[in-house]
């Protein structure tokens, strides 16, 4: 039931654009396995072989680690309505730093030069490998839409308050890893 390719061919895009939600999987040799699920909005399609997203604040840096000691990641989406299916994209990935002139042109050419609070880096997927299969295990849910939790959190605080949460929250992984999230 599973098919491999070597890079994204226009029924993945398609596929992948009516979906609302990703899940991005990274590990480096030593540590935890990380799964974090991300709203589709903050996903572009690169080329058929390079997506990137937007990395959101969230209550750890796992990922940033990961792509610094090992680069291994997995990006999901899922059908949860219409017809059953599953894609991975398998690669090697690396987090671009929020003070770097690439994350400002990335923002440019694939946000409309819109970084949205809390934002503090991109990551990027070169892609070597996308799996389809049937997705037959995947329950059906009724999307309701976007929760207002993670803007209301960025917009009730301000810059310096956002990068002090940074370095004490995003600066090493919960296995030691850093993250170079300060590092340019």
């Amino acid at each position: 039931m599973a098919k491999q390719f070597e890079k994204l061919e226009q029924m993945h895009k398609e596929f992948i654009s009516k979906q609302h939600i990703f899940f991005t999987a990274s590990a480096s040799a030593t540590s935890r396995v990380n799964l974090s699920p991300r709203e589709i909005g903050a996903l572009r399609i690169v080329d058929d072989s390079t997506v990137i997203y937007l990395d959101r604040t969230g209550s750890g840096n796992e990922t940033a680690a990961h792509m610094l000691a090992d680069g291994r990641m997995t990006i999901m989406t899922c059908a949860f309505d219409g017809a059953p299916r599953i894609l991975r994209m398998y690669g090697q990935g690396e987090a671009i730093n929020w003070a770097t002139p690439e994350f400002s042109d990335l923002i440019k050419i694939h946000y409309d030069g819109k970084t949205p609070r809390g934002t503090r880096q991109i990551m990027r997927l070169k892609i070597d490998l996308v799996q389809t299969s049937c997705g037959y295990g995947v329950p059906l849910f009724d999307y309701v839409g976007e929760r207002d939790a993670i803007e209301n959190w960025h917009d009730a605080k301000s810059d310096a308050e956002l990068t002090e949460y940074w370095r004490d929250n995003g600066v090493e992984s919960m296995d030691g890893l850093p993250t170079g999230l300060f590092e340019k």
